[in-house]
C-alpha cells in the first residue's frame, strides 16, 4: 500500500465511519487509487460524500462548503476553460484581492493546484474548499451554459487588447483583414463558438451575415437554435480567420469555395468541412462537424425496431442486389450505409465506396472522393471499379441515368449495391429509377429492397415528464378505444441538459420496402408510387408515419415531432 492509501486509511478508521474489513476489500483487495477509493465508498453506501469530504478537509486543511445555493458571480477567467474544470473537478469561485478562491473534489491531485497557477500565469496565491461533485459540475453548469459572460468577455478583451476599433474600413486591405484574424483574441473567439458547439452536440456551424447583423446559429438535432453572437464589426475578421484555418483564399469573396478543418477540440480530434458561400452582406459560411470519435456505425443503434433490423439484415447479406435508402438531406442515411457497410465488412469480402465527399474514414474499406472538376465522377469511378474485383459497391447518391444504369449493370452481374435516393418515401424511389429511363425488367430484377428514413429527436432523460394524452391525440395515434386508459405518454419540459429544447439526441423512424414477387410485377406493369405502396402496406410494411406513432407509444419522442418530419400519408 502506497502512502496515499495509508493517508485515506488512517483518516477513515481514525474517524470510525468505516470498518477496517470493508477498507481491506474497497483499497488493498482493490489496488485502487485513493480517490477511486473513494469513489467506491460513497458509490456503495459505506459513508455519504458530504461526511467523507469533512473528513479529508480537516486532514488537508481544506474548509467543507456547500455550493447548492451558490450564487454565481459568473467569474470567468480566460485561461481555465470549462473541459480543465469538468476534467479536474475545480470550478473558481471568487478573486480576493490576489488570491482565487477554488472548490475541488479531490484533495488527492497534487498537481492540480500547480496547473491552476500555471494557468493563471501564477497570478494569485490560492484558496482551497472541498465540495460535492455534482455541486461543482452544477456551478460549471451555469458558468458556461449561456456562454454570454464568456463570448462578452472575448469581445471586451478584443478592444482592450488592439486599444482601438478592429472593424474593417477598406476590406480590400487583404493584409490588415489576414493580421487581425491572426489576433490572439479573435482566434479565441472562434475557438470558444467551435468548442460550444462540439459540448452541445451541435452537427453544423452557421455564420451569417446580415446588413446590420452578424448571427451565428448551431443546428442541434436536426434544428437550427440562435447562439449568442458578435458584434457586427468583427464579421470580418471571424470569417477570414476562418478561411485561414481551412487554407481557403481570404482574397476571394465573389466565389463559393470549399475546405477542411483538422481540430484537437476537448481532447478529440475533429474534422470540419467548411462552405463559405457570398450574399449580399459578406460571405456565409457553414462548417459541418464530422466527429468520427463520437459516431458509432452500428445497426443496433440506430432505433430499428427488432423485426426491422431482422428484415435489413437478411438484405444486406445478400450476395448481390441493389439496395436503395431514401429521405431528404439530413436523415442518415449515411449512418445507415455505413453501419450496413459495417455489419458485412470481413476479410473475405473487398468494399469500394464512391462518395461526395467522403465523411468519415471505415477500416478495411476503399473509399473514394468524387471530384467532377477533374472528370472524376460517379459514372467513370464505377466504370473503373468493376475491374478492381468489388464484392460490395456503395454509391454516395444515383444522380443521374447514366450512374443508374451502371449500378443496375453491376448488381446483375454478381454484386451487391448500396446507394441513396432523394425520395420522400421508399416506393418513390421505384417510380424515380424508372423516371430516369432504365427499364422497367432492370430495375425489377435488379431492386432487393428500399429503406425510406427520417431522424426523430428523442425526449431528454433529465426533464421527461409522463402524461395523458387528449382524445384527439389518441385518435391520431389510432389507439383503440379500449386501450385509450392505459396509454401514457412522455414529453420534455426542457433544462440545461438538453438547452431547454426538451430533446436531447436522435433516433430513426423507418419504412422498409422489401422487393417481392408481388412488387416486381407491379414494378414490371409500371403502376405509379401508391400502388406500389398500396400492395408493400398489404405485405406488412410499416409507413414513416406508422414507426413514428409506435415510438411516442414507447415514449421515446413527441408527436409533433413525428409530424415534423414525416409527410401525410
Amino acid at each position: 500500500m502506497n502512502a496515499s492509501e495509508n493517508t485515506l486509511s488512517n483518516i477513515l478508521l481514525s474517524s470510525g465511519k468505516v470498518a477496517q474489513d470493508t477498507l481491506k476489500t474497497v483499497i488493498q483487495e482493490q489496488g485502487v487509487h485513493p480517490y477511486e477509493a473513494c469513489q467506491r465508498l460513497i458509490d456503495l453506501g459505506f459513508i455519504s460524500e458530504e461526511d467523507l469530504l469533512k473528513l479529508l478537509g480537516n486532514y488537508f486543511d481544506f474548509d467543507y462548503i456547500s455550493l447548492k445555493n451558490f450564487q454565481s458571480k459568473n467569474l470567468f477567467i480566460e485561461s481555465l476553460s470549462e473541459n480543465f474544470m469538468r476534467e479536474a473537478k475545480f470550478v473558481p469561485l471568487e478573486v480576493k484581492d490576489n488570491t482565487l478562491v477554488i472548490a475541488i473534489n479531490n484533495p488527492f491531485d497534487e498537481s492540480l493546484q500547480d496547473a491552476i497557477m500555471m494557468a493563471t500565469a501564477y497570478k494569485y496565491n490560492l484558496e482551497i474548499h472541498l465540495a460535492k461533485e455534482n455541486e461543482i459540475s452544477d456551478v460549471i453548469e451555469t458558468l458556461f451554459s449561456t456562454g454570454s459572460s464568456s463570448m462578452e468577455r472575448l469581445i471586451e478583451n478584443i478592444g482592450k487588447e488592439d486599444e482601438g476599433d478592429i472593424a474593417l474600413e477598406d476590406e480590400g486591405d487583404i493584409a490588415h483583414l489576414k493580421d487581425l484574424a491572426s489576433e490572439a483574441p479573435v482566434i479565441r473567439l472562434v475557438n470558444l463558438i467551435v468548442s460550444r458547439a462540439i459540448e452541445l452536440q451541435a452537427s453544423d456551424i452557421h455564420f451569417e451575415p446580415f446588413e446590420k447583423s452578424f448571427h451565428i446559429r448551431y443546428r442541434i438535432d436536426g434544428v437550427l437554435h440562435d447562439m449568442e453572437s458578435p458584434p457586427k464589426h468583427l464579421q470580418a475578421a471571424v470569417i477570414s480567420r476562418i478561411k485561414i484555418m481551412s487554407k481557403l483564399n481570404i482574397a476571394e469573396r465573389r466565389l463559393p469555395q470549399d475546405g477542411r478543418i483538422k481540430l484537437r477540440v476537448m481532447g478529440k480530434e475533429i474534422d470540419f468541412r467548411v462552405s463559405t458561400l457570398p450574399t449580399l452582406f459578406g460571405e456565409s459560411v457553414v462548417m459541418r462537424i464530422l466527429d468520427s470519435e463520437s459516431i458509432v456505425f452500428d445497426l443496433d443503434h440506430l432505433g430499428f425496431p427488432k423485426e426491422k433490423l431482422h428484415n435489413f439484415e437478411d438484405l444486406i447479406s445478400r450476395p448481390y442486389g441493389i439496395i436503395l435508402v431514401t429521405g431528404p438531406t439530413g436523415s442518415g442515411k449515411t449512418t445507415t450505409l455505413y453501419s450496413a457497410l459495417n455489419k458485412i465488412n470481413s476479410p473475405d469480402k473487398k468494399i469500394i465506396t464512391v462518395e461526395d465527399p467522403v465523411e468519415y474514414q471505415l477500416y478495411g474499406v476503399n473509399q473514394i472522393h468524387v471530384k467532377p472538376s477533374i472528370g472524376l465522377t460517379f459514372a467513370n469511378c464505377l466504370r473503373s471499379i468493376l475491374r478492381q474485383d468489388p464484392d460490395v459497391i456503395m454509391i454516395g447518391e444515383i444522380r443521374d441515368a447514366e450512374t443508374a444504369e451502371i449500378a443496375i449493370h453491376a448488381a446483375l452481374t454478381g454484386h451487391l449495391v448500396f446507394s441513396t435516393l432523394h425520395t420522400n418515401d421508399a416506393a418513390g424511389a421505384i417510380t424515380r429509377l424508372l423516371e430516369m429511363g432504365m427499364e422497367n425488367y432492370l430495375v425489377s430484377s435488379s431492386l432487393l429492397g428500399i429503406l425510406a428514413q427520417r431522424l426523430v429527436r428523442v425526449i431528454c432523460p433529465q426533464c421527461r415528464e409522463i402524461y395523458s394524452p387528449s382524445p384527439e391525440a389518441l385518435q391520431e395515434l389510432e389507439v383503440r378505444p379500449e386501450d385509450a386508459s392505459r396509454i401514457k405518454l412522455a414529453k420534455g419540459t426542457g433544462c440545461d441538459h438538453c438547452a431547454n429544447t426538451g430533446y436531447r439526441g436522435r433516433s430513426g423512424i423507418y419504412e422498409l420496402l422489401m422487393v417481392q414477387d408481388d412488387i416486381r410485377h407491379l414494378i414490371l406493369e409500371q403502376v405509379d408510387s401508391k400502388k406500389i405502396k398500396d400492395k408493400a402496406r398489404e405485405l406488412g410494411m410499416q409507413t414513416l408515419r406508422e414507426a413514428g406513432w409506435r415510438k411516442v407509444l414507447q415514449q421515446h419522442t413527441t408527436g409533433s415531432e413525428v409530424i415534423r418530419v414525416t409527410q401525410v400519408e
